[in-house]
């Protein structure tokens, strides 16, 4: 009986009239033919990148840029026309593209750019060295000029530059083919850690990419939009609001993309044709509440408690709360779940974490002839975040915890 009423219930909901041509141009995984609003870095990037069809090793270059300022999208629209216009010159260039968010180690990193020369490495099992072995012979046996796009490269450095520092030397073990590689990251200061020797070879050339302004968000949202709804499928507020949106959050265009496919999935959902202004407001709770929802999830227990120490204090008509009161509360925590109790000043360390990523709001504030103290104030949800935190089996047992609270209430 319940797969005929699902049956029916999806034949139902194939039968609303969809607002969407393609959604898939709206995703961050797809790569649009043309640019807006980054002429200059595309040209900057070819010109490094021509001297390759010449059969010449380009620069190896690091571009940098806050997220979904078009980074990943100018490097890999640049690389396909590269290829595209290597071929009709009869000259080899083969460009990869890896990220190292996902392929973080430096066997995984070798290993894959093996493969995509066609030769077979087991994802673990070899040592290094034979891998790299490997991946130079494989490429050294015809004429060719290989581009090493690493996005997020920051992420592979954390474990190690030994794997940089053997690419960046690469082309003095090498008879026919040459090697050059462009490192993208969001992290302007990611160089620091980085071997001197690696630094001056990696950052040969840099380039910039700015965050857009709103007017250039809606440009990029605009030229999407066609693409991605049925004509008049938008309200002509939608656009500019998810582009204001994204504005605030340092010119992320991709934060914009979002909140233009997510207000169109919410305004399909309620059978409507059209996309409001009140879809995209939806939107923009719903990836916030997301984005809260994940971090919060993927904290350390000790930090988890130190957050919920605050939202206990919230509950308790506490509006602002002080470090020492929060501690107050974490101890008593610590001792509910039979956990190690931190110092106060790491704590306080932890609250400036929670800071950073968003979740608590800490200002430090002055108490005259008391001295100084941080008052923080809740950034997110309590409800889902509650829900959140109930889910690592350690704090469960706190669900109906009811602290001793000995100062006097900050409203």
């Amino acid at each position: 009986m319940q797969s005929k009423s699902l049956d029916g219930l999806f034949q139902e909901l194939l039968e609303n009239e969809p607002i969407f041509k393609n959604k898939e141009v709206l995703r961050h995984s797809y790569t649009p033919d043309s640019l807006v609003h980054r002429d200059v870095q595309i040209n900057s990037l070819a010109s490094i990148l021509v001297s390759a069809l010449r059969g010449d090793t380009p620069s190896n270059i690091l571009i940098y840029g806050k997220t979904g300022t078009g980074k990943t999208a100018v490097t890999r629209n640049v690389g396909i026309e590269l290829e595209r216009k290597g071929e009709s010159l009869g000259i080899s260039c083969k460009v990869v593209y890896l990220n190292c968010e996902v392929i973080d180690t430096q066997y995984r990193l070798l290993a894959n750019l093996t493969r995509q020369f066609g030769e077979d490495v087991p994802m673990t099992g070899w040592p290094t060295d034979q891998v790299f072995f490997k991946f130079k012979e494989t490429i050294d046996t015809e004429k060719q000029v290989v581009i090493i796009i690493l996005d997020e490269i920051d992420k592979l450095i954390k474990k190690g530059d030994d794997v940089l520092y053997n690419l960046s030397r690469i082309n003095t073990d090498l008879k026919n083919s040459k090697v050059s590689m462009i490192g993208v990251s969001n992290d302007l200061k990611f160089t620091e850690f980085l071997d001197p020797r690696v630094k001056s070879s990696l950052g040969e050339e840099e380039i910039i990419f700015p965050p857009y302004d709103a007017d250039q968000i809606s440009d990029i949202l605009n030229e999407r939009a066609l693409i991605a709804y049925k004509p008049d499928a938008l309200d002509e507020m939608v656009i500019p609001l998810c582009a204001a949106f994204a504005a605030q959050e340092h010119g992320d265009a991709r934060r914009a993309l979002d909140l233009l496919r997510v207000a169109g999935e919410i305004a399909e959902r309620e059978n409507l044709s059209r996309v409001e202004e009140q879809h995209v407001k939806g939107a923009q709770e719903k990836i916030e509440v997301d984005r809260v929802v994940e971090v919060v999830r993927t904290l350390p227990t000790q930090s988890k408690l130190a957050l919920y120490s605050v939202m206990l204090l919230r509950n308790n008509g506490y509006k602002n709360v002080t470090t020492g009161e929060v501690y107050n509360v974490y101890r008593q925590l610590c001792l509910q779940v039979d956990m190690d109790i931190l110092t106060q000043r790491r704590v306080t360390d932890l609250m400036s974490e929670l800071d950073m990523l968003g979740i608590v709001n800490a200002v430090v504030v002055s108490k005259g002839r008391y001295g100084r103290t941080k008052e923080i104030v809740l950034s997110v949800p309590i409800n889902s975040t509650k829900k959140v935190l109930f889910e690592d089996y350690r704090l469960k047992p706190l669900e109906s915890f009811k602290p001793v609270l000995t100062t006097q209430l900050h409203l």
